[in-house]
Order: structure tokens, then sequence, then C-alpha cells
């Protein structure tokens, strides 16, 4: 689910802190209806590390969250991001990294280094603190080591996802030059909708 940032929070991502007081703000507005739940988002950053997009993954158990590479970067490879940041929270208050979550984020880096696509940091936050993975030094381990390598099976899988949903960006797009086109025709919004099956949002941005 893509999460509403406001203008002011689409920032040039400098240090972690940055993207803790924009993810503290989302977390707490979350937070009225799954206090008790992890949420798993993943923030999509352009070359110039401005922020493209907050993606809420999942909400899970009180203690975990499960995703695969496909999800985690399918929209930054539809938003054209070259840079991910993983957040999650830890509902009991604790900001430490587990064994867990350093193998997720192992995983995720490579694959994202295989999509050309680099995962530059992960966050474990609370409404009040967190631990950057980055500050830590654990991505700069996981970088020259990790257990994690993409071979056989799980490369050929994530080739054919890469291609898969760049071809439908691609259809995407084309659909929006249809629209546009229909646009400066005259006909609604609504009738193009209809024609091309982009949503309003999609057809009121263009």
């Amino acid at each position: 689910m893509n999460v509403r940032l406001t203008q002011e929070q689409k920032i040039k991502v400098l240090n972690a802190r940055d993207i803790y007081t924009i993810m503290q703000q989302i977390l707490l507005r979350e937070n009225k209806i799954g206090r008790n739940q992890e949420h798993f988002w993943v923030v999509g950053l352009n070359n110039a590390n401005k922020i493209l997009f907050v993606e809420l993954l999942g909400l899970g158990a009180h203690n975990r969250v499960n995703a695969d590479p496909p999800d985690v970067f399918r929209m930054a490879i539809y938003k054209l991001a070259s840079k991910l940041i993983l957040v999650h929270n830890h509902p009991s208050g604790s900001v430490k990294v587990t064994d867990a979550d350093i193998l997720f984020t192992d995983h995720m880096l490579k694959a994202g280094k295989f999509l050309r696509i680099d995962v530059l940091d992960h966050l474990v936050i609370t409404e009040t603190d967190y631990t950057s993975f980055e500050n830590e030094g654990v991505m700069d381990e996981l970088r020259k080591s990790g257990l994690f390598e993409i071979v056989g099976p799980e490369k050929q899988e994530l080739e054919a996802f890469k291609l898969e949903t760049e071809r439908k960006r691609g259809k995407k797009e084309g659909l929006k030059e249809v629209a546009k086109s229909l646009k400066a025709s005259g006909m609604s919004d609504a009738d193009i909708k209809k024609h091309t099956g982009l949503s309003l949002k999609v057809l009121g941005g263009l």
C-alpha cells in the first residue's frame, strides 16, 4: 500500500535521522489502528537521494513481517527508484537488531545488487527511537560478506520478475500517452478510465 506523503516529506535524504523523522510520523499515524503489529515499509529514492515513495508492504504478527524480493523491489522498478531503505518497527519498544533482521537484510541487499537497486540501509524503529544498520556498520559487513548469494533458480526468478515488471511499466507508460491524447481531444477522465484502465488519480496527474 502506497503511503501518502506531504510535499514537506518528499525530502532529499542525507542520513538515517532524516528517514526516521518521516517514518516516526507515519508509524504514529498507523499505530492508531495497528499498535501491536509489526509494520514493514520500503522507502524508494532517486539518484539524488530524494524520496519517491514510501510503501507499506505488510502488517505482521507482533514480532515479524515476511516479504520476498519481488514484494520489496516491485515498486522500485515501477517508480525507477535507484535506491531503497528498508524500515520496520518493533512493537515491543526495542530497537535491538535481531539475527532474523540481519539475515533478511542480507538477502535483500544481494537481491538489490542483482537488480541494480542499491539497498542503502535498514532501520528498526519505535515511536521514540531507532537503530540504523548503516550507522551500526551492519550494512558494510553484509556488503563485504554476508550469507546470501543470488545464484541458480533465484537468479532466474529475479531476472524473469524484473523483465515482467518492466514490461508492465512500459505498457502503463504507453497507456499514459494514449490518455494524454484522449484528454487533449476533450474526453472526460471517467471515459478515459474505461478505455485505458488507468486510475482517476493517474489521469488527474497527466
